[in-house]
């Protein structure tokens, strides 16, 4: 009896993530997460590439759209099997998924409304890929996990998930799969962590499988020294507002928003920052800070201090949380510098893009960005340097300051992921790398082959690998 991994995302490129492991007639899946890139977009609305009806179960790393965003459709296409994740993430989902089905609906509304208005219908349907209902239908499916726990998933494949490091909840899957000669493991990585960062724990480490599919989307750099990151905010702030501009951040909703607010709470909090309106435009923002108030067990010791102490990260004087729509358009009308933070991290969708739509013409702002920027989306343009970037069908010179920091990733460098990899002894006899594009990947490849003698493949979408002795 073979074990078989299909690869149906983050297959050369970064997001949605997808893989079917099979085990004889038993098949899980590991991750359903949404395709981000402008170019792979249409992968969305395909049916699944695997057959619904045979994956007895799904299994999810953690949180992050590209990672889970596309259960909601995954249910609504005949799914009805468990879904399995860490219990901060079930708690976690319930809250993207639902805002991920509110923006595909806000941007499906605002779709049809310009089309008519210009005579014309776009290349996708003017239609939610899933609604509100949707994503509630698919959220009664979650099953808690804890740590290190094993979970007997189908009669021939147990799981355990291992913190990652990555974000609040975020896990390695450790499969288990029985064969008729000898049983043999598969680790999916997920996101790969760093070490020493604020609210999480060090990201786990293994030293036997027989098979890894393993992140790559800083293999072939490593991150630039973060230096002082309160007085890089500092100094980007104060210069911005200087000139009468507003500083206006892309952010993730989950984790990287929490951690830059952990920053900025302290700038305030030590008098380093004039009084200024400080705006998170997301409407997940209270109820992520509940969610890390309920598993603050699963951070790391300073965290759990500062909420003892009663400095929730996400609170602080002059901080605006706008839940509405009408809030949100209201933040057009301050003339006064300010910070606008506003989801989605890679400005392919979401309020952020309203934001940059009526900011990034302005010299005196700055767009400031903070975490990855995937090739193909509108924040990689912005990033290099496109003159005309184009937002909900309309194109816009870029004159604002555009600014990189790079203190907030949360993903291993190529050094991090190096570190991983080599923990490994023996070292596999598979290795699979994913999510991540051909670059980096290419030039990670290399640098495994040179330190292990381990030659990893590097699948394509669709692509089936048979695991071997």
């Amino acid at each position: 009896m073979s074990v078989e991994i299909r690869f149906f995302g983050a297959a050369r490129q970064v997001t949605g993530s997808r893989y079917l492991v099979s085990v004889g007639d038993e098949s899980v899946m590991i991750d359903c997460g949404l395709f981000q890139e402008r170019a792979l977009l249409d992968r969305n609305w395909n049916p699944s590439p695997a057959p619904v009806g045979t994956v007895r179960a799904l299994l999810l790393t953690h949180a992050h759209i590209d990672h889970t965003g596309w259960v909601p459709r995954f249910v609504k296409l005949g799914y009805s099997g468990p879904i399995h994740a860490t219990a901060p993430t079930v708690a976690l989902c319930d809250i993207m998924l639902r805002d991920s089905a509110r923006i595909q609906m806000e941007d499906a509304a605002y779709k049809r409304r310009r089309h008519r208005k210009e005579g014309r219908r776009g290349p996708h349907p003017e239609v939610p890929l899933y609604t509100d209902q949707d994503a509630a239908e698919a959220l009664k499916l979650f099953r808690p996990v804890e740590y290190r726990t094993p979970v007997p998933i189908t009669p021939r494949i147990t799981a355990e998930w291992w913190d990652a490091g990555h974000i609040l909840g975020s896990a390695m899957i450790h499969l288990r799969c029985r064969c008729a000669d000898r049983d043999r493991t598969i680790i999916f990585s997920g996101d790969i962590g760093r070490h020493d960062r604020p609210l999480l724990e060090d990201p786990s480490y293994f030293a036997r499988a027989d098979a890894v599919v393993m992140e790559s989307t800083y293999g072939d750099r490593n991150h630039e020294p973060a230096g002082d990151v309160l007085q890089q905010l500092e100094d980007h702030f104060r210069r911005t507002f200087a000139r009468g501009g507003k500083v206006i951040i892309p952010v993730f909703a989950v984790e990287r928003a929490q951690e830059l607010l952990y920053y900025i709470s302290r700038l305030v909090r030590r008098h380093r920052l004039p009084t200024i309106p400080i705006f998170l435009d997301s409407p997940m923002a209270i109820d992520v800070t509940d969610v890390f108030r309920r598993f603050r067990n699963w951070m790391d010791d300073e965290t759990r201090t500062l909420f003892a102490d009663g400095e929730s990260p996400l609170r602080f004087p002059g901080l605006k949380m706008t839940r509405t729509t009408e809030e949100s358009i209201a933040i057009n009308s301050v003339k006064t510098p300010c910070v606008i933070m506003a989801t989605a991290g890679m400005c392919n969708a979401g309020r952020i893009k309203h934001h940059l739509k009526h900011n990034i013409g302005r010299p005196e702002n700055l767009i400031l960005f903070v975490g990855y920027q995937a090739q193909g989306t509108l924040g990689r343009e912005i990033v290099d340097g496109k003159k005309t970037v184009r937002i909900h069908g309309r194109f816009y010179d870029v004159a604002a300051e555009i600014a990189q920091m790079h203190g907030f990733s949360g993903h291993a460098d190529r050094d991090g992921l190096l570190r991983w990899i080599t923990h490994f002894r023996p070292t596999p006899r598979h290795l699979f790398l994913t999510h991540g594009e051909e670059g980096p990947m290419t030039s990670l490849r290399q640098a495994i082959l040179e330190r292990t003698g381990i030659r990893a493949a590097m699948p394509e979408y669709g692509a089936r690998f048979v695991l071997t002795d």
